[in-house]
């Protein structure tokens, strides 16, 4: 029987939202139908509503009891339903069983879960491999790379494995593991992960892990595995129903052994039914889901705002979330007494023109909007990993790192270093500029923060909201904006599990995190918070996927307003309960004395909802000053 059961609770959890919100709607209509005494059919109208609705609830009751021994709050409603049907009630059956099905079909509708996203982080795998073999190259599956094989890696592919280069000097985007936009110079020596993308220039290296240890498999991995342990909020009349369910039996049976009236004691059962209690928590969460996306944000889970309401850490990454994710130039100065800074900028930007490079790509950018046209260069060159040489205005450019002007005969002098070493304390990345062989100065880049990032920031703070900055950036430039944004707590050089370790750390000394970001990188740690708010424009589609929350405009300064959004519900929810659990107890103590009978208990009920749903309303229109 047991085995029966559970095939029947599959067959029922199969039903369609779409198919519950028609039955419901018939049910309503029946219900009206019977209290105005409209009779069509050669039965009370309120049977239909008993069948459609009524029947599945003690359906789901009984497979509980019996499977699981679970006593929720549908077992104190199929109580009510069948006393009711027992004694010829069939209105307060049929009412009873339509608030009920309402409230579930609210919670449905709020609890739906999202995709985890993982299929787009196994399209990030590599397919294949150059390997090298007796000094010809092989293209086989990535799969079949060995720990201490040599292979090759073009412009523009995908490093299929962990491991050093051994020759060849190029710029690798990393954003898939530290999130950060501008590619990193490597040279022979340097380590390299496999789904990182080689962008300028080929190399060839040395296999050092491969297969499950390879670090895209390790985020694969930690993506799967980092929700596991993220708790379903469960409703407060479920946790509550065998209290409330020995409470209401007592006190029928008492009632009915004292009176001697068994219409006393269905009527308790009818009023002691917890609709508005079971209506209490979803329809405040749809409310504020409903002003949430008015704001800007997308919520994918219904008890996320539960959860965001108890927070006390909020972890931010860094770049394209509390910045704008672009480099820009914030300095240009010049050396030498006959060139000007503008003189320089134009210099520095006519040679950059041609880079493919996100830093030669910000200078042009950056020259044009302020400046206009730029004039043209010749014989253009790109050094991986270096830099850029061109002719411009018949004079020989060379924009790029030290490294660069070091190898060309062109070292900037002990002034020169001098001057950029505040920019690089301050997380900025320098070009140093010569021409004609000789140092001219420098352009200092960095990622600007957004406008709205120091108020929001604050905001967060009057909220009691801990700001917390985990970022993949260097230790440099993560310093640099938490002193801009007064973030006390900052952790640099993350990778993905680092992210996750940290926010685990939290959670252990039994702090409730929140997670905001918008890599790949942040994938893990959206999924493992107790809240992963995505930004929804810059982000990317594997991030949007893992958290709870996206921020669809990317409006950061709207978070404070969910915050204090989250906590507003949570305060109506309790406020809904307390008036249900009032009122359930007032019309309980009507009931033993006799004032209420089995169809005025109902109405009472149904007046209850109404005011818990008039209630939650209210959440729609909230906004914070």
């Amino acid at each position: 029987m047991k085995h029966a059961l559970e095939k029947l609770e599959g067959l029922l959890e199969k039903g369609g939202i779409k198919k519950d919100i028609i039955l419901l709607v018939i049910s309503g209509a029946a219900v009206i139908c019977s209290l105005l005494k409209v009779q069509p059919l050669p039965f009370d109208m309120a049977w239909i509503a008993i069948v459609l609705c009524g029947v599945p609830i003690i359906l789901e009751a009984l497979i509980g009891l019996v499977t699981r021994f679970d006593i929720k709050a549908d077992v104190l409603v199929s109580l009510a339903l069948i006393a009711s049907v027992c004694i010829g009630e069939d209105f307060a059956a049929g009412e009873v069983a339509v608030i009920m099905q309402l409230g579930a079909l609210l919670e449905e509708l709020t609890v739906a879960r999202a995709r985890d996203g993982i299929e787009k982080l196994v399209h990030l795998t590599p397919r294949t491999a150059r390997i090298l073999k007796n000094g010809t190259e092989v293209i086989v599956p990535a799969e079949q790379v060995q720990v201490g094989d040599l292979l090759r890696v073009l412009p523009g592919e995908v490093i299929p494995v962990d491991g050093v280069i051994l020759s060849g000097q190029t710029s690798v985007n990393q954003a898939v593991m530290t999130g950060e936009s501008l590619p990193v110079d490597k040279e022979p020596g340097d380590a390299v992960s496999s789904g990182t993308v080689n962008q300028f220039g080929g190399f060839e290296m040395r296999t050092a892990r491969v297969g499950e240890d390879s670090s895209i498999q390790r985020m694969i991995r930690l993506v799967q595995s980092a929700d596991a342990g993220k708790a379903k909020i469960v409703g407060l009349a479920d946790r509550w129903a065998t209290w409330i369910v020995v409470i209401a039996l007592t006190a029928a049976a008492l009632t009915w052994l004292v009176t001697g009236q068994i219409i006393r004691a269905v009527t308790i059962l009818v009023v002691f039914c917890p609709c508005a209690l079971v209506l209490a928590t979803p329809t405040a969460i749809m409310a504020a889901i409903g002003n949430a996306t008015k704001h800007g944000f997308l919520v994918r889970q219904g008890d996320a705002l539960e959860r965001l309401a108890g927070v006390s850490r909020i972890t931010f990454d860094k770049t394209g979330t509390l910045t704008c994710g672009k480099p820009r130039v914030v300095r240009v100065q010049s050396m030498l007494p006959q060139l000007s800074d503008t003189d320089l900028y134009r210099l520095c930007g006519a040679a950059e023109q041609f880079s493919e490079h996100p830093l030669g790509k910000a200078v042009v950018a950056c020259f044009r909007e302020k400046h206009g046209d730029l004039p043209n260069a010749e014989a253009f060159q790109m050094i991986p990993g270096r830099g850029v040489s061109a002719v411009v205005d018949e004079k020989h450019i060379l924009a790029g790192n030290l490294e660069l002007l070091r190898e060309q005969g062109a070292m900037p002098d002990a002034e020169i270093i001098q001057e950029t070493e505040y920019f690089l304390s301050r997380g900025c990345t320098v070009i140093y500029v010569a021409v004609d062989g000789v140092p001219a100065g420098f352009l200092a880049l960095s990622d600007t923060l957004r406008q709205e990032s120091a108020p929001m920031i604050r905001c967060l703070h009057d909220l009691g909201a801990e700001p917390v900055l985990l970022t993949g950036d260097r230790e440099t430039a993560a310093a640099a904006i938490a002193q801009q944004l007064h973030i006390q707590e900052v952790h640099a050089n993350c990778l993905p599990e680092d992210k996750l370790n940290y926010i685990k750390a939290y959670q252990q000394e039994h702090r409730q995190v929140c997670m905001i970001g918008d890599g790949i990188n942040d994938a893990p740690a959206l999924k493992a918070a107790d809240v992963g708010i995505a930004m929804g424009g810059v982000g990317s589609d594997i991030a949007v996927d893992a958290a709870d929350i996206v921020l669809v405009d990317d409006e950061i300064r709207e978070l404070p307003h969910l915050i204090a959004l989250s906590k507003r519900m949570m305060q109506t929810i309790k406020l809904n309960m307390t008036f249900s659990m009032t009122l359930n107890f007032l019309a309980i103590t009507l009931a033993v004395i006799g004032t209420l009978n089995p169809v005025v208990g109902a109405l009472v009920h149904n007046a209850g909802s109404v005011l818990v749903i008039t209630n939650s309303a209210f959440l729609l229109k909230r906004s914070r000053k």
